[in-house]
């Protein structure tokens, strides 16, 4: 088994702190933020950052549908690390400062891919698939933090 990445980033016109707050809000930012690709949001303990356990089904094509269920930690500042008790799948957000007033936001996702032919196009497609999805979370988080 080859471990697949995805890797996705994007400035924006708000300080680190604030959208990394934003991120970390999954009581209330977090649900707006996802696209359609998400269903069945529900946060099952805390809510805000470290020790929360969120749960949503991910749709990255029409056949593939994960169901997710997170654990969040924040190892370090500007951190955000959703572990899924449900496969290998680990997404980390990371916030730094870029700019005045800017934020870097990068989210890259790892998990064991397949193996054989199936491994080959998981590691070929999905990738990109996933990237996609993550850039409309992006936008809509840029758009939700910069508007205030």
């Amino acid at each position: 088994m080859a471990q697949v990445e995805a890797t996705t980033e994007r400035i924006i016109a708000t300080q680190p702190d604030d959208v990394f707050d934003a991120l970390a809000d999954y009581n209330g930012t977090r649900g707006k933020l996802l696209s359609e690709h998400f269903s069945e949001y529900e946060v099952r303990e805390g809510g805000d950052g470290e020790g929360t356990l969120v749960h949503w089904k991910l749709q990255a094509t029409s056949k593939r549908i994960r169901d997710c269920l997170l654990e969040v930690s924040e190892p370090t500042d500007g951190e955000l690390v959703e572990k899924d008790r449900n496969s290998s799948m680990v997404t980390t957000w990371t916030v730094t400062p870029a700019g005045e007033g800017r934020s870097r936001v990068v989210v890259t996702s790892v998990w064991n891919g397949a193996g054989g032919i199936g491994g080959f196009f998981e590691r070929t497609f999905a990738p990109k698939g996933l990237g996609r999805i993550y850039d409309t979370v992006l936008g809509n988080l840029a758009a939700e933090v910069e508007k205030k």
